[in-house]
């Protein structure tokens, strides 16, 4: 779910990468490409097991692995055109207290672990009144809140290991909110990875292992599976508002 806590001008180039961590974890690393004209939240709804502590999720900082996305986009190549002779007809294109806030690189996180304690944040970090009244699915939930300065600028991928409800699943949170406003349907600009899950459907395969592609797997905090390959769905176009899940 990718919420703002403020309007913003746009949002484009978003990439989640999710894998099982230890026990019932999950790793989730998340990045996009935005404008906004004020300092705001980003708040990122996990599906944690019910009253968990505040220091249930770990931030992880991959300041020093920029690229993280742009190395994991490289295991997917294009392929290449097949040779054709003059009769051959082109292929077709594709189509309370003050929360806990941890500095993780160039932003502060938070974990705010139910609804009710976003009363802990200050007002420009929280949603619309009424909004989670819109979202009975997020009632058990806690939240990553990410605030991110005005401008325009790339994050560095944001990353995190949080405590599952169902370990059985993997979790991508991309459900919108841009405009404080809930939408059936909204615009996606996605590429979704994944690593570890027991069934990935129509998710693209990469040819090799994630290390012969992660550049600086050393750098990405144990995130990564090096000897496993890596899945990938894009989301480009209109959809149903509503979270992934594997």
């Amino acid at each position: 779910m990718c919420c703002f806590s403020q309007p913003v001008d746009y949002v484009a180039g978003t990439n989640i990468f999710a894998r099982p961590a230890k026990g019932s974890g999950q790793y989730l690393v998340y990045s996009m490409t935005l404008k906004v004209g004020t300092d705001l939240a980003m708040i990122l709804p996990i599906p944690t097991p019910k009253a968990s502590k505040e220091d249930a999720v770990d931030f992880l900082n991959l300041e020093k692995y920029p690229d993280f996305f742009e190395d994991m986009r490289t295991g997917f190549p294009m392929p290449r055109p097949l040779s054709r002779s003059k009769d051959d007809t082109p292929p077709p294109a594709a189509a309370a207290p003050k929360l806990k806030v941890v500095e993780v690189g160039s932003f502060v996180a938070s974990f705010v672990p139910t609804v009710k304690d976003f009363a802990r944040l200050d007002d420009q970090f929280k949603l619309p009144e009424g909004t989670w009244g819109k979202l009975p699915q997020y009632k058990e939930y806690g939240f990553a809140v990410f605030k991110l300065k005005k401008g325009e600028h790339k994050v560095h991928p944001m990353a995190f290991q949080f405590p599952r409800a169902d370990e059985r699943k993997l979790f991508f949170p991309t459900v919108h909110i841009h405009d404080g406003k809930v939408h059936e349907r909204a615009g996606f600009d996605h590429s979704l990875y994944a690593q570890g899950a027991d069934t990935m459907g129509r998710w693209t395969e990469s040819p090799q292992p994630a290390e012969m592609f992660m550049t600086k797997l050393d750098q990405a905090k144990g995130i990564v599976a090096g000897k496993d390959h890596v899945y990938r769905r894009q989301m480009v176009g209109t959809f149903k508002n509503e979270d992934v899940w594997l």
